[in-house]
């Protein structure tokens, strides 16, 4: 099982409230806060974004070029999935791939590939 995931964020504010609301819609509880950084749970996994001041300055992140290229959540069901999908403006993320959703992975993958403006990725796959 995965113990967690840090992404270093440029703006923690704008992060959190896009983060927060994704994570909340899965069911993820806010676990840790503090000055640079904020986390959410769901079992012993959690989330952390984070406003390093260990953060190098220049481009942000790419998920075209080498590294991470997005995370991928269960959602508990396609009413979920549907929720984020419409909501998804309103909170800080595009819906990629619109013209296929919520079948862009395919016709038997039920899913909704979101990214903020910072350029992370995620899906979000019913089960």
């Amino acid at each position: 099982m995965l113990h967690h995931v840090e992404l270093w964020v440029r703006d923690l504010e704008r992060a959190g409230a896009r983060w927060g609301w994704l994570l909340a819609a899965l069911g993820w509880e806010p676990y840790q806060e503090w000055g640079a950084g904020r986390s959410w749970r769901a079992g012993e996994t959690y989330v952390v974004i984070e406003e390093s001041p260990a953060l190098r300055p220049g481009a942000g992140h790419d998920r075209m070029r080498p590294g991470m290229n997005h995370l991928a959540f269960h959602a508990p069901d396609r009413g979920t999935v549907d929720a984020l999908a419409e909501g998804a403006a309103a909170h800080g993320w595009a819906v990629l791939f619109p013209e296929r959703h919520p079948h862009a992975g395919g016709a038997e993958h039920y899913a909704v590939y979101l990214e903020d403006v910072d350029g992370f990725e995620v899906e979000v796959v019913a089960q």
